[in-house]
């Protein structure tokens, strides 16, 4: 009996600009602007399993910047200036505005090559507040 190849698809990568509340699987290249250091539990000489860092990182590509929440080791990549590539992130709502993040399912890794584009800075969407609401049938 012949063995079926799983067929790898091809990632389609979007734009920071296509991001939108409640969605996942985004694939993006992005440039890291900065990072900033929210949270830091554990000793840095104690064991790996108890320590947790969370760094907020304005990330953005020539569409716009969006707060990426850089966890644990996703902290080391997520250094100003460096060109990464996310893979399978989603959008986390935080008081009613988008964070993207990247859990346990996605990666993120530095890019081989620093990003050509320039980013649009003035189109933060991390800034747009959203509001929930209930539509009753």
């Amino acid at each position: 009996m012949a063995e079926k190849k799983a067929s790898m698809r091809k990632p389609v990568f979007v734009k920071v600009d296509e991001l939108r509340p409640g969605t996942n699987g985004h694939n993006l290249v992005v440039k890291v602007l900065s990072s900033k250091m929210v949270l830091q539990k554990g000793r840095a000489d104690g064991p790996q399993v108890h320590q947790m860092r969370i760094a907020e990182c304005l990330v953005g590509d020539e569409t716009g910047v969006i707060l990426f929440t850089a966890r644990n080791e996703q902290v080391e990549t997520m250094k100003p200036e460096a060109t990464v590539i996310l893979r399978n992130a989603k959008i986390d709502m935080f008081k009613g505005s988008m964070r993207l993040a990247v859990d346990k399912w996605g990666r993120v890794e530095a890019a081989a090559d620093p990003a050509t584009f320039t980013v649009k800075e003035d189109n933060n969407l991390s800034l747009v507040e959203y509001e929930l609401v209930n539509i009753e049938e």
